[in-house]
């Protein structure tokens, strides 16, 4: 697969670049890591974000250099005519890719590059691997196939992506290789300890009270195997702070000692009012798999879904069950 997408990188010249919406880690990491490869093999490539980055990752390197108008991408892809690919990075599924989905599916090629489970493939081409421990770690494999230059900038993004999408190296898709390669991406420049900082020191006064509002609301059911958290609108209201102040905070529950499965349940509100849930799990729970079953997905240890229209009562009444089925078989 590797070589198919070498032999397809060094046939263009122009290259769009796109991951999911409410990006994480793993996804802008590899996205802009990537971008830089591509650019010292001498393309032209186009960073594609439906919304701006999450203000946390304001440290990556040539964040500056996304694109979000979508209208510019096109144009771009249409003045290219068929010297062009289109690649989407750390989108399990199509829908992911928000309203701007159709309209980069019409460049062509398409490609998929991705570590979901559960991921059928949307594109022309598709290199999915479960088993990644994170699409950052695929990129660089690509990276060396191509013999591209593995800067210090795309190393700092790529080591981002992995050390996020492993919980800073303690989910079950690290590996030997995941820490092979992170050695590797150490030793072109990045630095651990500064993007350490980048991800961890960046709290205000709002996301503490926030953290402290949201523990409040800690619940455990099934003899403390399952840890419920969850936020409202209101509780952001009060704090001054943003669904982005979240990221992190459902690692509280999951650090009990007990607890299998952690679930935080977002309340969303806007243009599509609803309940973003995140899960995470420590053992043989697979939540990739209780996701699926509200059209969601993910990973085994790392997984979500979004259910539109309904209430945080609502949505945490159907899906305990479901988590205690899950611990049950």
């Amino acid at each position: 697969m590797i070589d198919q997408l070498v032999k397809g990188i060094r046939a263009k010249e122009n290259i769009v670049l796109a991951t999911h919406v409410r990006p994480d880690g793993d996804a802008l990491g590899s996205l802009l890591g990537l971008a830089t490869i591509l650019e010292g093999l001498g393309k032209r490539v186009v960073r594609y974000l439906e919304e701006p980055a999450p203000g946390l990752y304001d440290f990556l390197p040539h964040l500056d250099l996304v694109e979000t108008d979508l209208g510019r991408v096109l144009r771009f892809a249409e003045d290219c005519v068929d010297d062009i690919i289109c690649i989407t990075l750390d989108c399990g599924d199509f829908s992911r890719l928000g309203r701007s989905g159709p309209e980069l599916k019409r460049i062509h090629p398409f490609w998929v590059i991705d570590h979901h489970q559960g991921n059928t493939g949307c594109g022309d081409l598709n290199w999915i691997e479960p088993q990644r421990s994170s699409t950052g770690e695929m990129v660089y494999d690509l990276a060396v196939g191509l013999g591209g230059d593995i800067s210090k900038e795309a190393a700092d993004c790529l080591y981002t992506a992995i050390v996020t999408d492993t919980g800073s190296f303690c989910y079950d898709s690290t590996t030997e290789h995941t820490f092979a390669v992170a050695g590797n991406l150490v030793a072109c420049g990045a630095k651990p300890a500064v993007i350490s900082q980048g991800l961890h020191d960046c709290s205000t006064f709002g996301r503490l009270q926030l953290m402290q509002q949201v523990l409040g609301t800690l619940k455990s059911f099934c003899k403390n195997q399952i840890g419920v958290i969850r936020v409202t609108q209101e509780m952001l209201e009060s704090t001054g702070t943003t669904l982005e102040d979240c990221e992190g905070l459902i690692n509280l529950p999951r650090s009990v000692k007990k607890v299998r499965v952690a679930a935080f349940l977002k309340e969303i509100s806007g243009d599509s009012p609803g309940v973003s849930v995140s899960l995470r799990a420590k053992g043989d729970c697979d939540v990739a798999k209780v996701a699926a079953k509200f059209n969601g997905g993910g990973h085994r240890n790392a997984a979500g879904f979004k259910m539109s229209g309904t209430s945080l009562n609502q949505v945490h009444d159907t899906l305990l069950p479901v988590l205690e089925q899950a611990l049950s078989a």
